[in-house]
């Protein structure tokens, strides 16, 4: 009688917890341009203390881009979409790399912060794409 009571009167599939069906490559691209921002900051300011705030701000902002990318490459994109689109998943890869240690979140050059950006506009594209169809 208890489990009937507290059973689930509809059952829902969503593709994440709150199913806000809110995705955009826009929200890693604008953490991307800050990253690069702080990048070029850096290089004209020789104060440790800034040195320091600006690193970890970086730091913090490249693992959102991981974040964001991370969101899109399981949550939004489907099988069907690589499908179609069979470098996506080496696009991920790449871009995720580039906003890692080995990436933004371990140099501040301006460089990497591009590199991160381009990776960023070519899933931006497909992603347009995706949408469109």
């Amino acid at each position: 009688m208890l489990a009937r009571r507290f059973a689930p009167l509809l059952e829902v599939h969503a593709h994440c917890d709150l199913p806000c069906g809110v995705y955009d490559p826009a929200q890693a691209r604008i953490e991307a341009e800050s990253v690069k921002m702080i990048s070029e900051k850096m290089k004209d300011n020789d104060d440790p203390d800034f040195h320091t705030r600006a690193v970890l701000i970086k730091e913090q902002r490249s693992e959102l881009v991981k974040h964001h990318l991370w969101v899109l490459w399981t949550d939004y994109f489907k099988p069907p979409h690589f499908e179609k689109y069979p470098e996506l998943h080496q696009l991920f890869n790449e871009a995720t790399k580039l906003a890692g240690a080995s990436g933004t979140k371990g140099d501040a050059s301006v460089e990497t912060a591009d590199k991160l950006l381009g990776k960023i506009e070519e899933i931006a594209k497909i992603f347009a794409a995706t949408k469109a169809s």
